[in-house]
Parts: structure tokens; C-alpha cells; sequence
């Protein structure tokens, strides 16, 4: 019944002629003195009809001329297949959408039992888009959905001429049924296996110093939130390690696990061990791999990215990216000696079988790229080897420490360019990469792409593009600043007494610099390095006179800070109205946080035909992870980003939402 009821209602000028008359029958009875319009009502529905009919046989004769023009040279037998094709055909006008013509498989599809003319196609068919038969292509880019089923369309167009100079184009579309092809590939994909590790990533700190006891009821907790997250997905869970899990799931299942942002990290926050040392997970998961294998390799990068960053975050890896979720939570020093040994061993293995050392930083090199540099041609100067520092000294943001190494005898020739480094690189020089572990950041990708040997010292969180071929990767997030994790390798490469005075200094102007004078992301071995340095020689006053400002700088940095707002509460923007350099940018951002009330500061400022963003932080606000919107990386607690886009405020109103998005995410 509802069917017929929708077939007598569906629009169509039948209905719409039948209406006008008994409104007109209506007129002449019931109205009074109204016979003359009720006449004049049906002569006008009589014209309005001979017109329609004439129009009508216009298209169908136009329609016709289509279909003769198409089969002019085919024979009666293909003739024939137009109209009994066994695929739904349709034809309808490129300029009206008005369906002119379609075979009873395409009535039968769309459950028409009836003509269908003169109705729209969107009205038959509202899931169908036509702009691909404008743009010229064959196929439609989507599957369209009628009725439960799924179809491929293919489509062309064609011109037909009508009367009076006039022209239309007109659509024929042939609809291929691929319901259950698509059904089966929905489900091929969603069944697809992906493999995850589950890391317990603080597990030496959870058990130290506590009793068996203890120990079996914090990890026997963690183990029940594990179990509790995986719930009723139909994966494979097995502990394969004291602090790791498998989990291997299908990916009908990874939507859920990624809308819950991964609960299972902060649940495992929950669980403390009696030394009140909360528990934290990281997760690293394969995705898209063409084999099982595949998977577990990609599985097995996550994890240590995840690690790299910090730890207590989930990471997706596919064949092309990663993917990060949480990593809020401040990070913890988690750094031993035993780790730092084995890296110095291994770092004076290569340079002891390298031709030459050449060390290189990020763009516009700083106080922690020079002296970490400088740390490193101490230790290549103890093995007998010649080392180079490659950077553009005219962009340099250190010079007061380049000045003081180039007085000393041994750096003479030191400081050379890229040019120079890639004539003067072979086979067997090895390429130290320092502060930085991204091959878009490096003084020179050229040099880069140029050496085989490649060692990378870095102290930033791992952002999804990295350094991939190094020999040897230093990398500790935990780690103040690439100068400390330098010092440590010289307390077992280099004699106190073979490191210069000059060299001592500039890797403490590094650390430094990174801690904001000792005061953010500073931990215990932090101030080992520098007690060591102190021992070499270093003296603080000359320190802080390499970092002081003249005075226009200083006011500049003064005029930002004047036009900070604060945002979420906490959180102080600034934006400066002219172009100033990166180290103004920076030590405005840091001179925020001396304001009572503010966690973190981010400041914005042209730079050159970019946008340079400095932010910075002393509470729990992820700086890193507002800037890595925008390509940038550091630290939880400092961190920048060079933004290509079309001015201060547009590279503002975006900086805004990622701090709102970021709040979000907290939620």
C-alpha cells in the first residue's frame, strides 16, 4: 500500500494537470460570480498541457536522434542490446538532470515500475554525484548505494542538437552491480591482523626497592587494566616479556581504541607501587603491513618512537607515517650509565676506523649545536682524527662561542662550509649529526645524502621524520640538551685535562641555554655533566657574558612580552608586530614564564618568509605537542616551529586551535 501511495504522489505533471482542473471545477461551482475564471482557469490548463505535450515529443524526438546517431552504424542486433542491456542504463539531460530515457533493469533497481520521465535524477538517485561527467572521466569516484546494493557507474556524455540553434548534453550511465565484491573487501579490510606491543616503559623504577609482595600486585593490577582494555575484540593477548605484551587484533577493531584515545594509558596511570611511583605504558602498533612480519616490524619502530618521545603514548605506524596519541604527561628521567658507556664505546669504535669526522647541526645553529660540536672535535682530536664543524657561520645564532673556539690553535680551520665538507668527505668519514635527528632540519641534506657513516646525537622527542640510516643513534628525550649527553661520552673518551678551557664552556653555554639557567627539564644527571665540566675548567661568568644581549634586543624582547595575553588561564601569547630574529623570539618566550600564573608561553614573529613560533613551558602544558601541528619539535618543555604560511595572525588564529584541540585532548 505505501508503495502505490508514494507511486500516485510522486511528482509528476499527470498529478500536477489533475490538480489544476478540480480547483478550476471547484471555481465554477462553489464560487460565486467566478464562472468566467474558472473558464479562463481550464483554457489556461488546456494551453499549458498542448504546450507540455509539444515540448514533451521535442525531447523524445531528440532523444530518439541520440539513439539513432549511436546506432547509424550497428546492426539491428546491437540495436537491440541499448534497450535490453543486462546492466541498468539511464539517460538523462547534463543541463536539466531531468531523466529522459530507462531500461526496465534500471526501473526494476530503483523499484520504478513505471516510466520514469521528467524527474530529476538526484530524485531517483540521491546518493549519485555528476560532477565527475562534467570533469571529463569515465567512472564514477564513489560506489553509489541504491536500495542496499552497490554500484559501480560508468558514464559519457554526448551532444545532441535541438531546434532553434539550441544544444544539450545528454548523460548515459550504465550501473554495475559490485555488492557483494564490496562487501567481501569491506570485510577483507576489516579483518586485516595488525600487531601491537604493549610496553610496561617505566618497569625498572615500578619494582625497585619494593617486595615481591608488592611487586606481583602492581604488576597483577596492570596486567587485569590491560586485559580489561582488550575486552571482547576477539584478539590475541600473550605477555612475552616482564614488561611486554603482544596484542594482535583486527583492524575492525582499531576505530574504538583510537575514539577511546587508547584509555588503557591513563587507566594504568592508576596503578602505584608501594614507593608511589605511578605506572606507565607506551604502545606501538603496525598497521597496513603486506605480511604478519611487516606488521611486527612496524609494531617494533612504534615502540620506539614511543619510547623516544617520552614513553606513556600510543604510536600507529603504517607504511608511510606515524601516528601519535597522548604523551601529556611530564616526562621522568629514566637515563643510566650503563647506556651512556656503551654509546661512548661504540662511538669511539667509528671514529677510530673513519678517514675524517665531519659534525653537523640543524639551520641556524645555536649554543647547544657549537658545543656539542665542540665536544665532539675533542673526542675525535683524543683519537688522532681530523675533525670539521660544518655550519653557516653568518647564520649562526652562537657566535660569541664560535669566536672563542677560533682563538684557540687547534680550531684553526675547524668551521667550514657545506660546500667544502662534500669535497672534502670519502667513503670512510663519518658524519656526526648533533641537536637535532630530522634530515629536513641538517645544515646540509646534501652532506647528509653524501655520507654512509652517519651518527646521530640528539635529546629532542622523535618527531615522525628521523635520521633512518644512522650507524650509531644516540637519542635520550630525558636528556637536558645534546651538550649533556656529549659530556657524558667525554667522562669515558677524553681526559679532563685534553678537554680546552673554550670547549668546556661551550658545552656548558648548551646545557645552559636548553635548561633556562637550570630550570626546566633539568635532572640529576643534568648536573653531573655540568660539575664535570665546571672541574675542566668552565668558568660561569664567561658563560653568561656569551649569552648577554645589547640593549635593542633587549627592548625589542620587552615589547613582545607587552603584548602577551593570556589564554586557558595559563597560558601567555604574544605576537610581535615586526620581524625579529629567533633568538629575540626565544628569549621573550622564556621571559613570560617569570610572570606569576603562567605554565607556558608561545610567541610569534615574521621571520624573513616565514613565521617563527617559540614555546615554552614549566608546568604540564606538552609544548611539543602544540607545535608539532605545524612541523616544529623539541621537548615537553621547550620547543619551536618555522611556519610557512601567509602572516603572523593567520600562523596565530592557527597556533589558537592547537592550543584548543590540545585542551581537548587533556579533557
Amino acid at each position: 500500500m505505501n508503495k502505490k501511495l508514494s507511486r500516485i504522489l510522486q511528482p509528476s505533471m499527470r498529478l500536477y494537470f489533475v490538480l489544476l482542473i478540480v480547483f478550476a471545477v471547484l471555481t465554477f461551482f462553489f464560487g460565486e460570480h467566478n464562472q468566467w475564471l474558472a473558464l479562463g482557469e481550464l483554457v489556461l490548463v488546456v494551453l499549458i498541457a498542448v504546450y507540455t505535450r509539444i515540448a514533451a515529443r521535442r525531447r523524445a524526438d531528440a532523444l530518439l536522434r541520440y539513439i539513432e546517431t549511436i546506432n547509424n552504424n550497428t546492426d539491428a542486433q546491437a540495436r537491440h542490446a541499448l534497450t535490453q542491456s543486462p546492466l541498468p542504463v539511464v539517460i538523462f539531460s547534463s543541463n536539466s538532470k531531468n531523466i529522459l530515457w530507462t531500461n526496465d533493469r534500471f526501473r526494476a533497481i530503483t523499484d520504478e515500475r513505471e516510466h520514469i520521465f521528467e524527474v530529476r535524477i538526484a530524485d531517483v538517485v540521491p546518493d549519485l554525484p555528476t560532477e565527475w561527467i562534467s570533469e571529463g572521466k569515465s567512472e564514477c569516484p564513489k560506489l553509489v548505494t541504491v536500495r542496499d546494493k552497490k554500484y559501480k557507474v560508468y558514464g559519457s556524455l554526448f551532444r545532441v542538437d535541438e531546434e532553434h540553434g539550441a544544444s544539450d548534453y545528454l548523460v548515459t550511465t550504465y550501473w554495475v552491480d559490485i555488492t557483494e565484491y564490496s562487501d567481501s573487501y569491506d570485510e577483507y579490510v576489516s579483518s586485516r591482523p595488525i600487531t601491537s606491543i604493549i610496553m610496561l616503559d617505566n618497569y625498572e623504577e615500578l619494582v625497585k626497592n619494593v617486595s615481591e609482595k608488592d611487586k606481583s600486585a602492581v604488576l597483577s593490577a596492570i596486567d587485569e587494566r590491560i586485559n580489561r582494555w582488550v575486552g571482547d575484540c576477539g584478539g590475541l593477548l600473550c605477555k612475552y616479556d616482564r614488561d611486554r605484551y603482544l596484542f594482535v587484533f583486527e583492524a575492525r577493531s582499531l576505530d574504538a581504541f583510537v575514539k577511546g584515545k587508547f584509555a588503557v594509558l591513563e587507566s594504568a596511570r592508576d596503578c602505584v607501587s608501594s614507593t608511589g611511583v605511578h605506572a606507565t605504558l607506551s604502545i606501538g602498533l603496525g598497521v597496513e603491513g603486506k605480511t604478519p612480519a611487516d606488521n611486527f616490524s612496524f609494531a617494533r619502530l612504534a615502540i620506539e618512537m614511543a619510547l623516544s618521545r617520552g614513553g606513556d603514548q600510543a604510536v600507529i605506524k603504517n607504511r608511510f607515517s606515524f601516528e601519535f596519541f597522548g604523551g601529556h604527561s611530564a616526562e621522568t628521567e629514566k637515563r643510566t650509565k650503563v647506556k651512556s658507556r656503551v654509546m661512548a664505546n661504540a662511538f669511539s669504535e667509528l671514529i677510530g676506523d673513519a678517514s675524517s669526522v665531519f659534525i653537523m647541526g640543524h639551520h641556524k645553529s645555536d649554543f647547544d649545536t657549537v658545543g656539542a660540536a665542540a665536544g665532539i672535535c675533542c673526542i675525535s682530536r683524543g683519537k688522532g682524527k681530523r675533525a670539521y664543524i660544518v655550519l653557516n657561520t653568518e647564520e649562526s645564532l652562537a657566535l660569541p662561542v664560535i669566536e672563542r673556539l677560533n682563538r684557540e690553535h687547534e680550531y684553526d680551520g675547524v668551521f667550514i662550509t657545506s660546500e667544502d665538507a662534500i669535497l672534502r668527505a670519502d667513503s670512510k668519514s663519518l658524519l656526526v649529526i648533533v641537536d637535532t635527528s630530522r634530515p629536513e632540519e641538517v645544515e646540509s641534506a646534501e652532506l647528509l645524502a653524501s655520507c654512509n657513516r652517519i651518527a646521530v646525537i640528539d635529546h629532542h622527542r622523535r618527531a615522525a621524520t628521523y635520521i633512518e640510516n644512522s650507524t650509531l643513534n644516540f637519542h635520550e628525550a630525558y636528556a637536558s640538551s645534546a651538550c649533556e649527553l656529549v659530556t657524558e661520552m667525554l667522562q669515558y673518551l677524553s681526559e679532563q685535562s685534553k678537554i680546552l678551557v673554550a670547549e668546556a664552556e661551550a658545552l656548558l653555554s648548551g646545557i645552559v641555554l636548553d635548561t633556562k639557567t637550570f630550570a626546566i627539564h633539568t635532572g640529576s644527571r643534568t648536573f653531573d655533566a655540568a660539575a664535570f665540566l665546571r672541574r675542566a675548567g668552565a668558568d660561569t661568568v664567561d658563560v653568561k657574558r656569551y649569552m648577554q644581549s645589547d640593549f635593542a634586543t633587549a627592548m625589542s624582547r620587552y615589547d613582545i612580552v607587552r603584548s602577551a595575553r593570556m589564554y586557558h588561564g595559563e597560558i601567555a601569547v604574544a605576537m610581535a608586530a615586526t620581524p625579529e630574529s629567533r633568538v629575540i623570539i626565544a628569549q621573550a618566550a622564556d621571559e613570560l614564564l617569570n610572570i606569576a600564573g603562567v605554565s607556558a608561553s608561545f610567541v610569534v614573529a615574521p621571520n624573513d618568509d616565514s613565521v617563527f613560533i617559540s614555546g615554552r613551558s614549566i608546568g604540564d602544558v606538552n609544548v611539543q605537542l602544540i607545535l608539532e601541528r605545524f612541523g616544529g619539535g623539541g621537548n615537553q618543555s621547550v620547543a619551536g616551529a618555522n611556519v610557512r604560511t601567509t602572516s603572523a595572525d593567520a600562523a596565530l588564529a592557527e597556533l589558537l586551535v592547537a592550543i584548543d584541540e590540545y585542551r581537548a585532548g587533556e579533557a
